[in-house]
């Protein structure tokens, strides 16, 4: 059984459509969007991340044709423009970016081609920021322990289910979330997780 298969069963009461897996590119672990787009189950999410590869756009555009054809949702992390261009599915906002107070014009665009949007929380405040924007879904991190970040301090599942009660969007846990320690989120309220780079076995 699959992380995403995992995910999946984390909470019967996720609505409807709502992705349980969101798989994260990380062009410096080799692990790029196209390649997410062809190896995830259909329901999933790919966010394209690698804001400064030189080919974002050519990664963009295959991964937007294979996220189609697999019946994938794909988010463009921090730039709604090339979102529309590939006529993705939403954006995903750095938290720096949903905190930046500039947001407006994206908003309104967003919402007027139904895009979904998705925001880094890491703090208390954060949420409270994607609450009063109304966005889709909030990933909280690091959940866990995690190589990608090491030595930083985790939050750890209790604090994640507080954080994740008082979000009214969708909720992802991510950093150091495995098929084992799913387990310790089943009564957080989470949506479904997040993953980065290959961390999806």
């Amino acid at each position: 059984m699959t992380l995403a298969d995992r995910a999946r069963r984390l909470n019967p009461a996720r609505r409807p459509g709502t992705p349980p897996l969101l798989a994260m590119s990380d062009g410096t672990r080799g692990v790029e969007a196209d390649q997410l787009a062809r190896t995830l189950p259909a329901g999933c999410a790919v966010v394209l991340r690698d804001y400064h590869h030189p080919e974002r756009r050519r990664l963009a555009i295959t991964a937007a044709q294979l996220t189609r054809q697999r019946r994938l949702l794909l988010l463009v992390a921090g730039d709604g423009r090339l979102a529309a261009l590939v006529r993705a599915n939403g954006v995903h906002l750095p938290e720096a970016m949903l905190r930046s107070g500039r947001l407006a014009p994206l908003l309104g665009w967003a919402r007027t081609r139904g895009w979904r949007l998705t925001a880094a929380c890491h703090t208390m405040a954060a949420v409270a920021v994607a609450n009063r924007l109304n966005l889709d879904g909030a990933v909280i991190s690091p959940v866990f322990p995690t190589a990608s970040h090491p030595g930083q301090p985790a939050m750890g599942p209790l604090r994640f289910a507080i954080l994740a009660r008082r979000a009214t969007c969708s909720v992802y846990a991510l950093g150091g979330v495995t098929q084992r320690t799913l387990a310790r989120l089943r009564s957080s309220g989470a949506a479904g997780v997040a993953a980065i780079g290959g961390a999806l076995t």
